[in-house]
């Protein structure tokens, strides 16, 4: 029973520097601690343990304020009736008044020449990158950045999924960077790459790779780069070839046919893992995926259907996406993040928006957008709104109101109940999701926290402890995400803000991933040390990303046809050619929720949506000074 009293006697301490705050600075105990993330969150697990002795869920609309509830508008309650009339209560948020003109100053402007600077300093970024990779790597799958030296798979260590999941024996990088080079406007070395491509690269390895990283690396770039090769509204001018005769979709067709096996032999139709290009699923393969690997193929796999007028590939990735639906809480609509694939029961019961589920969500949206199914898009509105209900916490309103600023907490799929107090950096990804869906308000403020994390680091830390306001998983692997989610709130808004928060990143980049031979992850965000490895995405999209920020007047923001992102940065045009389907149906749904599949009208969602930022705030900062200094405060800026 010592801990009881260990309990009990904190809770006394609580209440007693509640009464000191309260006297000191006239902060009544019903004002949120989100100033004192230390004092706030431990209390919140003391909370959640009386709570489970009694039973009593916890929720709350804000981080801080979890761990208080009636007592204290009881004890308002009280002092009301005592015929006291209290002074008003100061706000919280008072105590990041101070200095809010800073904000201003730095973030209100962005020169056309500094624009000009960034944008060419983002393509100097790409080419240092690339260019050692065609003089020191290809064609292996990745370059070495600090040995200068290619790397393949691990063929001495199958086991090591790190680098076996993704490397292929096929030239991934280069593939993976094909329409990059179209965005930059280098249309001579698009056609070289491509006739490099055509003429080296084969699938037919003895090569167990990850279906999901096989899938959005190489078959999108592949599927991408055809598409534009062939797009009779030229966006980047003329940039097909002679004697180009289809090849860069035969091998996305072929590679999509070895990916096959792993939709075989499994009760629920959820994919294996990991197939062998050569001899399918592995002997020895698990029964467990995540939910983002088994999912997160649709968009890719829909695509080629189309094109080629076969529904076998669209069949299976859409199967899976219904059999895992099928599986979500019948009490939160929420989805666990590992499945296994012959018994449907979650192995994995974590529900958030970061690794083994960040994907999932954005190709429920980006399949509606390309191919129209209504089916998708209802998944994604009752995701979503799921999404809103059990994992956001904080003020219900961005830019007005007291608490703590929103944030997407990991929970128990069942119940909600907050599992950990770390978030990832895939998450980062998710503002630009809101955009998407027209959510501009909520997507600014979580792109301000992830962006008071980067400046603290100079990075993103793998995990980030929010409790702790400290790195949980230290590594950086010079990630697209935070970028990605930049470059669409740029696009949503014009706020040159935005342009400041890609010039801090591309500075940290070139500050402290730059090495010999490119840029290199960094093992460890506080002290930079790095790695040798840099990874195919961070030129086909963190680069991307990064000079499209800037590009103003590039071919994709310029032209008449409206372009989506896969979810490796790959450009694909929404097109009418993939609204149609040479076969009749898409297979039985399960769910009868879902029945209804015909095509539909993309509307854009954001225009509507947009319209309740109010006029006075689309030309200011996105984010009110005092929220802006609020969140920097609590990632330990200062």
């Amino acid at each position: 029973m010592q801990w009881r009293s260990l309990v009990v006697g904190l809770v006394v301490l609580r209440l007693s520097l509640s009464c000191l705050l309260w006297l000191a600075f006239g902060l009544g105990p019903g004002v949120s601690f989100g100033f004192n993330f230390h004092l706030s969150f431990n209390l919140h697990k003391l909370d959640l343990l009386f709570r489970e002795e009694k039973g009593v869920e916890s929720k709350g609309k804000t981080w801080s304020q979890q761990i208080q509830g009636k007592k204290y508008e009881e004890t308002e309650s009280t002092c009301a009736q005592a015929g006291q009339q209290p002074a008003p209560p100061r706000s919280y948020l008072g105590l990041f008044q101070g200095r809010q003109d800073e904000y201003v100053r730095r973030y209100s402007s962005f020169p056309e020449s500094l624009k000009t600077k960034m944008k060419d300093m983002a393509r100097d970024m790409f080419y240092f990158g690339y260019d050692n990779y065609m003089k020191y790597a290809f064609p292996k799958d990745e370059l070495n950045p600090i040995d200068c030296e290619g790397r393949g798979p691990d063929v001495l260590n199958p086991s090591n999924i790190n680098i076996n999941d993704v490397l292929g024996n096929y030239s991934l990088t280069l593939i993976d960077t094909l329409d990059t080079l179209l965005v930059l406007g280098n249309v001579s070395e698009f056609q070289k790459a491509v006739k490099l491509v055509i003429d080296t690269v084969s699938f037919d390895k003895d090569s167990t790779v990850q279906v999901f990283e096989a899938n959005i690396r190489i078959l999108g770039s592949l599927i991408s780069a055809h598409i534009l090769l062939t797009d009779p509204k030229h966006p980047f001018g003329e940039v097909s070839f002679e004697d180009y005769d289809n090849e860069l979709l035969h091998l996305a067709h072929d590679l999509a046919v070895r990916l096959l096996p792993a939709f075989e032999n499994t009760n629920t139709g959820i994919p294996y893992p990991r197939v062998n290009l050569k001899t399918g699923v592995p002997p020895d393969s698990i029964n467990e995926t995540c939910t983002a690997g088994a999912g997160s193929l649709l968009v890719e796999f829909g695509i080629l259907s189309r094109l080629i007028g076969d529904s076998t590939f669209e069949w299976v990735a859409r199967r899976a996406v219904r059999a895992l639906w099928k599986l979500r809480s019948n009490e939160t609509g929420l989805l666990g993040n590992v499945v296994n694939i012959q018994t449907g029961q979650w192995v994995g019961k974590q529900s958030g928006l970061g690794a083994g589920m960040d994907s999932f969500y954005e190709y429920l949206l980006k399949s509606y957008i390309l191919f129209g199914e209504k089916e998708d898009y209802r998944m994604f509105q009752s995701a979503y709104e799921s999404i809103q209900n059990h994992l956001r916490r904080g003020r219900e309103s961005c830019n007005e109101g007291e608490g703590d600023p929103p944030l997407y907490v990991n929970v128990n799929m069942f119940n909600g109940e907050i599992m950990n107090t770390w978030i990832d950096s895939l998450q980062a990804f998710f503002p630009g999701l809101q955009v998407l869906n027209g959510d501009v308000d909520n997507a600014i403020c979580l792109h301000a926290f992830y962006y008071a994390i980067w400046k603290r680091f100079g990075a993103l830390p793998e995990r980030y402890n929010w409790q702790l306001q400290a790195p949980d998983v230290l590594f950086y692997p010079l990630r697209p995400e935070l970028v990605e989610s930049t470059y669409l709130l740029y696009q949503a808004t014009k706020n040159p803000f935005y342009l400041h928060v890609g010039m801090d990143i591309l500075q940290s980049l070139e500050k402290n991933a730059k090495v010999r031979c490119g840029y290199a992850t960094l093992h460890h965000v506080v002290d930079k040390s790095k790695e040798d490895r840099m990874e195919s995405f961070f030129l086909s999209e963190t680069c991307k990303y990064l000079y499209l920020l800037f590009d103003e007047d590039n071919p994709l923001h310029r032209s008449d046809n409206k372009y989506i992102f896969t979810t490796e940065g790959h450009v694909v045009p929404i097109d009418k050619r993939f609204r149609e389907r040479k076969w009749s149906d898409l297979g039985p749904c399960e769910d009868g929720a879902l029945r209804e599949t015909g095509p539909a009208t993309w509307q854009h969602s954001n225009t509507s949506n947009c319209d309740r930022i109010p006029e006075e705030r689309r030309y200011a900062l996105p984010l009110k000074s005092v929220y802006m200094r609020q969140i920097d405060h609590m990632v330990g800026l200062f």
